[in-house]
């Protein structure tokens, strides 16, 4: 006969019993447990992180595990100022410069924002291109403001098929590299000035290329990169330490605005940082404040598109895939956005800055902004 347990020792194991099925504390977790953090994942986010640290921590770690997202390379967070979380893909770090692909835009617009506060350039008056004052040539009626906001009717195709048929990538790399601003300028309206938006990177070298002509007389290849590479340095680059930051210039001296600046994603986080606070960095007005409001306000025929900036509102047109995410968040949120996934996504009644840098494909790319939304999310609207 096997003898029973004293009552008092039952009672005890009942309960232990009772504790592990309620709890699922013995043996392993449930199926809907989530898995531990790793110590790499929790140390990725700081104590200034201004939201749940292990619900932060852990959308950081799907950005970097979940390879349906694409390869994240670099995520900083920035809340308030300070980092609430930083983190690096293998072989990259703090001081890894990337190349920011049309994020490059957006620093272009505040370079020429700049250029407009000194006095230098009008908003609203033809642009200055000489190619464009002969008698009875349409585009003198393209205006800073139709450039700025991708309007000009110029006939800029940024994609096709195949590739290299595409303006973008002749101008880029093919035909019209050596001297991108002559390619971009030559080319013909297919649209009234201020009708329609037609996204496109040849516009951008437009801009680059007025800089350049506003800053010099010089038409020297050498004179051109350094009026614009000194502009940047001493207006931008060094105000806001970007240490790293490096702008690149074609063979005839123009800046290539469009594409080709690399930094740091401490850099890029900078840039951010300067138009939430619009325009101004510890006490002084970089850039006006008018300008940044400029920047972030919808174009009148592109709802999500400001002056070289991407805009948190919602299209006007039924089907076409939004570049950010309006039903997730403010709509005072904006973005500069690069090809194959680079994003700075700033979003002022958050008091946040996102940086993220990496490859994500096109299939990719929705499933990681949707995984940029879920940090968002994690911060309240003030």
């Amino acid at each position: 006969m096997t003898p029973r347990p004293a009552p008092h020792i039952a009672t005890l194991l009942g309960l232990t019993s009772l504790v592990c099925l309620g709890l699922s504390a013995c043996g392993s977790p449930g199926p809907d447990a989530p898995a531990p953090l790793s110590e790499e994942a929790l140390a990725a986010v700081t104590d200034k992180a201004g939201a749940p640290r292990e619900q932060l921590a852990r959308e950081v770690d799907e950005l970097f595990d979940d390879p349906a997202l694409g390869d994240t390379r670099a995520l900083l967070v920035l809340h308030d100022g300070e980092i609430a979380a930083e983190r690096y893909g293998e072989g990259y770090g703090p001081d890894t410069r990337f190349v920011g692909w049309s994020m490059s835009k957006t620093l272009s617009a505040v370079m020429i924002g700049m250029l407009v506060g000194d006095g230098l350039l009008r908003l609203d008056m033809p642009a200055p291109e000489p190619r464009w004052q002969r008698s009875g040539d349409p585009r003198a009626d393209i205006t800073l403001r139709h450039l700025l906001q991708m309007r000009s009717g110029l006939e800029h195709t940024e994609a096709g098929d195949p590739p290299y048929e595409s303006g973008e990538v002749r101008m880029l790399f093919l035909d019209g590299r050596d001297d991108m601003a002559d390619y971009a300028t030559a080319q013909p309206l297919e649209a009234e000035p201020g009708k329609q938006f037609e996204y496109s990177s040849a516009t951008t070298v437009i801009l680059a290329d007025i800089a350049a002509r506003t800053l010099t007389r010089n038409s020297s290849a050498a004179a051109r990169r350094k009026a614009v590479a000194d502009y940047l340095q001493a207006r931008m680059f060094d105000p806001l330490d970007m240490r790293t930051a490096v702008a690149e210039f074609d063979v005839a001296g123009t800046f290539i605005g469009s594409s080709f600046v690399h930094a740091s994603a401490r850099d890029w986080g900078k840039l951010g940082e300067l138009l939430r606070r619009k325009g101004s960095h510890r006490g002084e007005q970089l850039v006006p404040r008018s300008w940044v409001a400029e920047m972030t306000t919808p174009s009148p025929v592109s709802p999500h598109y400001g002056l070289q900036t991407w805009l948190n509102r919602p299209l006007t047109e039924t089907g076409e895939e939004h570049p950010l995410f309006p039903q997730r968040a403010p709509p005072s949120l904006y973005a500069m956005i690069g090809h194959m996934g680079q994003y700075v996504i700033v979003s002022p009644e958050q008091g946040l800055t996102i940086v993220r840098l990496g490859h994500s494909d096109a299939a990719q790319r929705k499933a990681m902004l949707d995984e940029l939304a879920d940090i968002v999310e994690l911060y309240p609207v003030r």
